[in-house]
């Protein structure tokens, strides 16, 4: 592995992700693709949110020598982070290691990670005229070292599952760059829609943008699915979720799939995982994404009947269960995932997995997940 590394490497230096990317490995397990476009599986996918991180001690050992965004810029140790989770679990796809803060940083805004805080932004966007030292020009050149990885991982991978990228929403992204950070209310984000209508929407629009640019890349770098992650969809109400944030994503995935046919590239199956937002899952299946994601709030048979038979649903236990004994752990996991059937589904947890997590948890959870039919 470490001689396929190094040459990938130097194939990177020398001609960039696209040199090697019509060369990739035939996939062997293509469950988690297959799931998301509706076609018969062998056995119900499963990924986690989150999988390559914190709660592997060999992420940890990673993490001591590298800041967590020299990690996500370094393609061979971004590789390296993914990898991880998939050589201890018999897991059916692999997601790229990066952060959806990324966007932020190549729009020009500094984030730091602080252990036992999270990102911080240490000058967030206060008022609209903070807008102005936005550098959406030429946005997605600053992310190119997302595509690397990405093409190098499709080669790491050697066709044992398929490769999934992901970006932040354009809703949960303003609500990092004017929070400066995490937050438990969203207050000063939902006074800009207030009081700043129409800079809310420029800004929303700028993040579009720079999305579908980014996915754009992401496709052709190598990833054969996207996730959408609304992270922050829980601060809004029905109302200002369907007038926010829903235009934006459906932007997102019109946009994308109209240049990726403009250029003869064939799309990808696309997932959007709204936290929080269940009271609109009939809304988020009339926007054309081949996955609805599921938080843990919300019941498979009820979602099953919003959204109607001809959409993937992905979740969605409580990340909180994985604390639980390994029995509980595998009832749980088999009564979930009895309650979605094995069509059009894709398991998971209903949020990321967290840090302290068991690792016999995650162990009990594929292996329950891959029994349960």
């Amino acid at each position: 592995m470490h001689h396929i590394l190094k040459t990938l490497i130097y194939l990177l230096a020398l001609y960039g992700a696209n040199a090697i990317e019509k060369n990739f490995p035939a996939l062997k397990n293509d469950n988690l693709l297959r799931a998301a476009r509706g076609e018969p599986v062998d056995r119900v996918p499963v990924w986690v949110m989150r999988q390559a991180g914190r709660y592997l001690p060999e992420f940890q050992e990673v993490r001591k020598q590298h800041d967590f965004f020299t990690i996500c810029r370094t393609p061979e140790l971004a590789c390296e982070v993914t990898m991880q989770p998939l050589r201890r679990f018999d897991l059916d796809a692999s997601i790229i290691f990066s952060d959806i803060l990324v966007i932020p940083q190549a729009l020009g805004m500094t984030v730091e990670m602080h252990a036992g805080v999270g990102p911080v932004f240490p000058e967030p966007l206060k008022t609209p005229a903070d807008l102005a030292k936005l550098t959406p020009e030429g946005a997605v050149g600053r992310l190119t070292y997302v595509g690397d990885a990405i093409t190098m991982m499709r080669h790491m991978l050697e066709g044992r599952v398929p490769l999934i990228g992901f970006t932040g929403a354009p809703w949960t992204l303003m609500g990092y760059m004017i929070e400066g950070g995490g937050s438990k209310t969203m207050a000063k984000s939902k006074g800009w829609l207030t009081d700043y209508p129409e800079d809310s929407k420029k800004l929303l629009t700028m993040l579009t943008d720079a999305i579908v640019d980014y996915l754009e890349m992401q496709v052709k770098a190598g990833a054969q699915l996207l996730q959408i992650f609304e992270s922050s969809a829980e601060h809004l109400s029905k109302d200002d979720f369907l007038k926010w944030a829903v235009p934006h994503i459906k932007d997102i995935r019109d946009k994308l799939t109209e240049r990726l046919k403009q250029q003869s590239i064939p799309t990808v199956p696309m997932t959007l995982f709204a936290k929080g937002a269940g009271h609109s899952l009939k809304e988020q299946a009339t926007l054309g994404y081949d996955v609805i994601g599921l938080d843990w709030t919300v019941d498979p048979v009820e979602a099953r009947k919003e959204v109607g038979p001809n959409i993937t649903l992905q979740g969605n236990l409580d990340p909180q269960d994985m604390y639980k004994t390994p029995e509980e752990v595998r009832t749980l996991t088999t009564e979930m995932v009895r309650k979605f059937g094995k069509e059009r589904y894709i398991a998971n947890l209903g949020h990321g997995i967290t840090p302290q997590t068991p690792i016999v948890s995650m162990e009990t959870l594929v292996e329950a997940v891959h029994n349960a039919l």
